[in-house]
């Protein structure tokens, strides 16, 4: 007919186009199911295109350290330098900690909550974290003020830090007055911050706020020893929302669990991924004339074709 002639194909699609939709879709789709369904999305998922924003934050929580590691030097190489977001969990490696600054050229948005990044590390890498814009270290409990102060000296254009804290990882400071300190001295651009269960005083929060002329929301949620009083804050700072330090706040008991054991659907996935960087595959026995053929039987088999023999070694379940 004359108007499906007007149609294209999503297989014709250019490729920062097909980017932008794949991001819709959850991590193992994209990493899984994509690239078998034809040539041009195959070769889109490979490139940079899909991994501008990598947020693996949610399936990091439940895969082991190596397998973290593996996926994110696959994504991040992937994004060849354009990667802009970065959400990630638990990351312990002083390495990939490493690589991710050395991939930061064009990296705004980084989360590294519950990571073992240490202060000399911060120290280490923040002068390559200049781009950054928000940053989270929430529940990093290595780092100090002197990592705070090093991100603050190097990341100028920082408008958002996270830095809340589990009420267990605080109960036995006497003060983290020193980070408030830092903040106030080194990022006066901020315009969001969280600071939930830090041991803080009312001092280092005025510190705060009468130095971040610009900040329009503060978390002081479980900050016991802040007292601020409303009228204060309404007459001197209009523009400022507080919330807390006196909220009933509830902490979800599956952000808590111990993650030692590790989900089979997590690891299932980790190994279909790496599996897949260990072999090459027949085009021809891929792809049907450049599509895929929708037999669902038979991509499974395809998937587990030639590496039979290592999946025992991965905890990768057998093929059917």
């Amino acid at each position: 007919m004359e108007g499906e002639s007007d149609l294209r194909r999503w297989d014709e699609l250019i490729p920062d186009a097909l980017g932008l939709i794949f991001r819709n879709l959850p991590l193992q789709e994209v990493l899984t199911v994509i690239p078998r369904v034809c040539k041009s999305w195959s070769k889109a998922v490979a490139g940079p295109y899909c991994w501008q924003e990598i947020d693996v934050e949610e399936w990091s929580n439940r895969c082991k350290p190596d397998h973290l590691d593996r996926m994110l030097q696959m994504l991040i190489t992937r994004s060849s330098g354009s990667l802009r977001k970065l959400c990630v969990s638990g990351l312990r490696s002083n390495m990939m900690f490493s690589f991710i600054a050395e991939n930061a050229g064009s990296l705004q948005t980084l989360r590294l909550t519950r990571s073992e990044i240490s202060d000399s590390v911060a120290e280490q890498i923040a002068g390559r974290l200049s781009a950054i814009t928000f940053l989270d270290l929430s529940y990093c409990c290595k780092i100090g003020a002197t990592a705070l102060e090093a991100i603050g000296k190097h990341c100028k254009l920082l408008v958002g830090l996270c830095r809340n804290m589990h009420p267990l990882d605080t109960a036995d400071k006497l003060s983290q007055d020193d980070e408030a300190t830092v903040i106030a001295t080194t990022m006066p651009k901020l315009k969001r911050l969280e600071m939930a269960y830090n041991v803080i005083s009312t001092e280092g929060v005025l510190n705060i706020i009468s130095s971040c002329s610009k900040l329009e929301f503060l978390d002081l949620r479980g900050c016991w020893d802040v007292k601020i009083d409303d009228k204060f804050m309404e007459g001197n700072f209009p523009n400022l929302k507080v919330l807390g330090p006196y909220v009933r706040d509830n902490y979800e008991s599956d952000d808590w669990d111990d993650f030692s054991d590790y989900s089979d659907a997590s690891e299932d996935l980790a190994w279909e991924i790496l599996a897949g960087e260990m072999g090459d595959y027949d085009d021809d026995e891929i792809y049907n004339d450049g599509m895929y053929d929708g037999r669902l039987d038979e991509l499974e088999l395809r998937f587990y074709d030639g590496i039979d023999e290592d999946a025992g070694i991965y905890g990768w379940p057998p093929s059917p």
